[in-house]
């Protein structure tokens, strides 16, 4: 196996090149064709597509209701896991200050107050601060605009920790594309330089990887290393927390807020499958394991799931992610215009999808694996093709598949009883598919709770509208861009590189 592949480009054998770019076309032309097939359907076979459209619709009506139920019990164990005085059940467990945390933060062009609220909050963690190190690392093609902010930080929080490093990710280095994942794996590797003098065996270190707008809440640490010291086999695994996306929640634009709220469901949700989990945005793992794999791989943009990989086939899958049903929090995509935002999310949930690089990465070294068996290589990577697939899809053909077969199906099928009732039927249908949008509305005002601040009835009922755009934002803000990020991938373009403006404007 080649562990360190990012593209097709990085293999020399012809045979392996060929494989490797096949399934790289793999996922955008399965995506594209099931939508032409769509439409030519609807053309010449409209009665086939209505019938395709009645059972499509029951298949998301059976699926709101299994979402609405995980998530409701991902937010119950979330407001148990709050409550839990997690230091004192860590404090039953023998040596448990052997436990250290590594803190990886990388920065890019953030505001100062974004760096601040999030050094803020480890210094209020109920951990012992001896115990925590911290790496700070700034790139250095923004320099100029963020160096006065890292000093002030520095002066400010410099001598509260154990260990406080400041680094530089320098430009242009060879072998790498800039992005977090780079400046990750440069950080990692000048804090393994912080810690071998120390003497701290590895597997006593848990490193944490957050955003620079990351926000833990006080029991962050004491839970994480808990859930390690419990875990079977800590080494090989990694910790999710639940990402909730509302430090600015306020702050955002009427789609940008239900994207958010989205975005943080779908990642509580997740927490409810742990057999499907790969670690994304905010995560931990255990500093041995990063180690013996190499740090993250910085020539891949999506780093935080090629983690999971890269460690999930390094131990033949003897590697796993346990949830946490503990929060972190971050910021609501915001920038200074409502049309910049909205670029702004666009890029963002493309960087995200292309994670679809993923799908030929685990696909061709499963084919070279031997020691994974091939139910194991089944279920993962079935999900990880069908999730990709839907997400550029599901979108779009519960938009499409409502209209087309009337449209472009001819008066025959026009005058059918079938075409006649199927607007009615998809609509009733889907109509009580919103019960999953409903307690998404619910939930979403309980997550406030977690942000105190004074909103008065209009404002609330003006954001229980907001999500009823919230299927036609995810053609234009989730479908498209993922559809966009698999044809990138497809053409064998490399994606561009571009991080995510984190503006306050509260």
């Amino acid at each position: 196996m080649n562990l360190r592949i990012a593209s097709s480009k990085d293999l020399i054998d012809p045979k392996d090149r060929r494989l490797y770019r096949f399934l790289e076309i793999l996922p955008g032309a399965v995506s594209w064709l099931t939508i032409l097939l769509a439409i030519f359907f609807s053309w010449q076979q409209p009665f086939m597509v209505a019938i395709f459209i009645l059972i499509f619709d029951i298949y998301w009506f059976f699926r709101g209701i299994y979402f609405a139920f995980h998530l409701h019990s991902s937010y119950r164990k979330m407001q148990e896991s709050q409550k839990t005085n997690w230091k004192e059940k860590l404090q039953q467990i023998a040596d448990w200050q052997k436990i250290y945390h590594l803190c990886i933060f990388t920065i890019c062009h953030e505001p100062l107050e974004v760096i601040r609220d999030a050094f803020k909050t480890l210094l209020e963690s109920d951990y012992p601060k001896e115990k925590i190190i911290v790496v700070l690392s700034a790139e250095e093609q923004y320099r100029s605009e963020t160096e006065s902010s890292i000093k002030i930080i520095n002066q400010e929080f410099g001598d509260k920790f154990f260990k406080f490093l400041i680094t530089w990710h320098p430009d242009n280095l060879s072998g790498e594309i800039a992005g977090k994942g780079s400046n990750d794996n440069w950080a990692g590797k000048r804090g393994k330089e912080i810690i071998d003098p120390l003497n701290i065996p590895y597997e006593n270190i848990i490193v944490s990887f957050f955003d620079t707008d990351t926000c833990i809440f006080p029991k962050y640490f004491s839970c994480l290393a808990w859930y390690y010291l419990k875990a079977e086999n800590p080494t090989r695994t990694s910790f999710q927390p639940i990402p909730l996306f509302i430090n600015n929640i306020w702050e955002a634009p009427l789609f940008s807020r239900s994207l958010a709220l989205s975005s943080t469901f779908w990642n509580a949700l997740s927490q409810e499958r742990p057999e499907k989990l790969v670690t994304f945005s905010s995560h931990a793992m255990s500093f041995k394991a990063m180690v013996e794999v190499g740090f993250k791989q910085p020539n891949v943009v999506s780093d935080d799931s090629r983690i999971f990989w890269l460690c999930y086939l390094k131990y033949g899958g003897n590697y796993s992610v346990q949830p946490i049903y503990y929060p972190v929090s971050m910021d609501a995509n915001v920038s200074d215009t409502i049309l910049k935002t909205a670029v702004s999310i666009y890029k963002q949930q493309r960087r995200w999808a292309y994670g679809a690089g993923e799908i030929p990465y685990v696909f061709f070294n499963f084919f070279k694996d031997k020691e994974i068996s091939f139910k194991k290589k089944l279920s993962k990577g079935f999900f990880l093709f069908e999730s990709h697939w839907s997400w550029a899809t599901n979108s779009i053909l519960l938009f499409l598949l409502g209209w087309l077969p009337i449209t472009l199906g001819g008066s025959a099928f026009s005058q059918t009883l079938i075409a006649h009732n199927l607007p009615h039927l998809t609509s009733r249908i889907m109509t009580v598919t919103m019960i999953g949008l409903l307690s998404s509305i619910y939930l979403s005002f309980s997550l406030f709770s977690l942000k105190p601040k004074p909103i008065n009835r209009f404002k609330k009922l003006i954001f229980a509208v907001e999500w009823l755009i919230l299927p036609i934002g995810m053609i234009f803000f989730s479908a498209l861009p993922a559809l966009e990020a698999q044809t990138i991938l497809m053409l064998n373009r490399p994606l561009q590189s571009w991080a995510t403006r984190k503006v306050r404007k509260g």
